[in-house]
């Protein structure tokens, strides 16, 4: 599995582009804004409080893109690119390369919009066609409905049984690749 070079992805309006230090106030908005972080719990040492956080988070994500370990996507409107609305990743890979857990934030300015069911698709195909995967997982939220309802539109279905041992208010969602 190789990241580079880096694998931009355009849909009719989107362009899913490399996350770059000069992104660092949009990145620390994403990872602090109480509406945009509602559903999501991270221990004190994961969160982006401030600018050097936010630095300090993208140097980290363009560290796993070089050592193959996760991709994470600025999700930006193809007439401005320069402005990242939110991300969407892969990362979480198992051992064998063949599961991987797909994670994503959206700016609440455009919430409800299709930008993210577009954006999920192209992860999922790029998932499936170039990396060969055989299942892609996402944990969410048990209350967050948008992303369930997002989810369950593309596919994804929930595992009733399996429980997320680091949060238990998630709920775990998988798709399997059909042609694996």
């Amino acid at each position: 599995m190789k990241f580079k070079p880096f694998p931009e992805i355009k849909t009719e309006r989107l362009l899913l582009r490399k996350i770059e230090l000069s992104d660092c106030e949009v990145i620390l908005f994403l990872r602090s804004d109480k509406t945009v972080t509602k559903f999501i719990e991270r221990p004190e040492n994961r969160r982006t409080k401030n600018i050097s956080d936010a630095i300090k988070f993208i140097k980290e994500l363009n560290e796993y893109i070089e050592t193959n370990k996760s991709i994470t996507w600025g999700i930006t409107l193809k007439n401005d690119p320069n402005i990242i609305i939110g991300t969407i990743c892969l990362w979480n890979f198992s051992k064998n390369n063949k599961i991987a857990e797909v994670g994503y934030d959206l700016d609440p300015k455009f919430h409800k919009k299709g930008i993210m069911n577009e954006a999920l698709k192209m992860i999922i195909d790029f998932g499936f066609k170039e990396l060969k995967l055989e299942k892609i997982e996402a944990f969410t939220h048990n209350k967050n409905e948008n992303s369930k309802r997002l989810l369950e539109k593309n596919g994804f279905y929930l595992i009733k049984n399996r429980k997320d041992l680091d949060n238990e208010s998630n709920i775990i969602f998988e798709l399997e690749n059909a042609n694996s």
